[in-house]
């Protein structure tokens, strides 16, 4: 918003009578010469309100991106502020949350100013809410300052607005703002939320949860942003999760904004027992009978590339995994990807793919194969996709 034009204000001393020479006491009435008639020049003084509205200005501020090209700055105004009254995040008192718009129309982004930072705070909850059939992004602006924030009021959106009004599901991405903001990476496919959220969930309570998904097939895109409640286990959680094995993916877990902490020494026997805790936690994710059910499981961790070279060698760990494998069921065909002769990256290569006639056969192999140990390595057994086995797409 425009600071409001400030018309100079005159500064009249002690009640004197205008036209007359200001007496102050404690001074000569020479110590200031004026002609007679003369007062004092008037002097511009900016009202307490507009000094506020400029020091809070950066918390009152919403960064909206992902906007449509039909959209204005009267259309972005009108729709927040509707939908602001309609979860009851308007905090300020009646009439409408935003006070003024500015629209970026080449790339597509807003900044939406509304009327008190606890107001924009309640609007982060709207992460994602529809604007003119789009899904639109919901941030803080760059300039946005949490500790100073902290200081005018509210940083986190009201627990008890009513998202679904709006067609939001309450606490899906509400609170994944500021420096504690984890992101989670090298998430298999078919892991649900409900399996990432208990495995997050092992160090506390969840603030906030996001696991992003393809637009159009609703899939996930095999990350994840979080918060928890209790901010002081963000870097613990990072160090213990970071470069864990789950299924055929390696986690990459460190806050959003930088890169990975160390933990702190007095920390690492918490950290010591977190990841006690995480690796009894991946075991009981990978064997739980209800997980994306597939005819083929991919077995990680059993060869390695050197291996493959040679071909009768290749040959012989074909054998070796068909006879495994066939001890769980009948085998419909067994595939280990092999490193391309020029040295290039091959899709696949490590995995063992073992591809079963019914889906009964390859539940049994997963649980009597996950966690054996071949050739001194311990093994993880996952289903695989079993569209992306037939397009011998291997990278999942």
């Amino acid at each position: 918003m425009d600071l409001v034009r400030l018309q100079p204000a005159t500064i009249s001393f002690f009640g004197q009578i205008p036209g007359a020479s200001p007496t102050i006491p404690g001074m000569f009435p020479n110590m200031f010469p004026l002609a007679t008639g003369q007062q004092f020049p008037a002097l511009p003084v900016m009202p307490v309100q507009a000094m506020t509205q400029q020091a809070t200005r950066h918390a009152r501020r919403v960064y909206v991106g992902g906007l449509p090209p039909t959209a204005n700055e009267q259309s972005v105004a009108t729709f927040f502020s509707q939908v602001m009254a309609a979860i009851g995040g308007n905090t300020a008192g009646p009439g409408d949350a935003v006070v003024n718009v500015y629209i970026n129309h080449e790339k597509k982004f807003a900044f939406v100013e509304m009327r008190s930072v606890e107001e924009a705070s309640n609007a982060m909850a709207l992460d994602g809410i529809i604007f003119e059939g789009a899904p639109v992004k919901v941030r803080r602006p760059s300039d946005y300052n949490p500790s100073l924030a902290a200081t005018l009021g509210p940083s986190q959106p009201n627990p008890n607005l009513n998202l679904a009004a709006v067609g939001l599901t309450p606490g899906s991405a509400g609170g994944l703002e500021g420096p504690d903001r984890i992101f989670v990476g090298g998430l298999p496919y078919y892991f649900t939320e409900a399996q990432i959220k208990e495995l997050l969930e092992s160090f506390g309570p969840l603030r906030g949860f996001d696991l992003v998904k393809d637009r159009e097939t609703g899939n996930s895109k095999g990350y994840a942003f979080c918060v928890y409640q209790d901010l002081s286990v963000t870097d613990i959680a990072c160090a213990a999760l970071n470069g864990i094995k789950m299924g055929d993916k390696t986690l990459t877990v460190r806050r959003a904004n930088q890169g990975a902490n160390q933990p702190k020494p007095e920390q690492e026997s918490v950290l010591l027992h977190a990841q006690q805790q995480i690796a009894l936690q991946r075991f009981m994710l990978l064997q739980q009978p209800g997980a994306a059910a597939s005819k083929v499981v991919c077995l990680t961790q059993v060869v390695s590339a050197d291996e493959l070279r040679d071909d009768e060698e290749y040959e012989d760990i074909v054998e070796d995994m068909r006879q495994e494998g066939g001890k769980f069921g009948p085998l419909a065909s067994v595939v280990i990807p092999r490193p391309l002769p020029d040295g290039q990256p091959s899709p696949g290569v490590g995995k063992v793919f073992l591809e079963y006639v019914d889906a009964d056969s390859a539940s049994k192999a997963r649980a009597g194969l996950n966690g054996r140990k071949f050739g001194g390595n311990q093994v993880v057994a996952v289903f695989y996709p079993e569209n992306k086995f037939a397009e011998a797409d291997y990278d999942g």
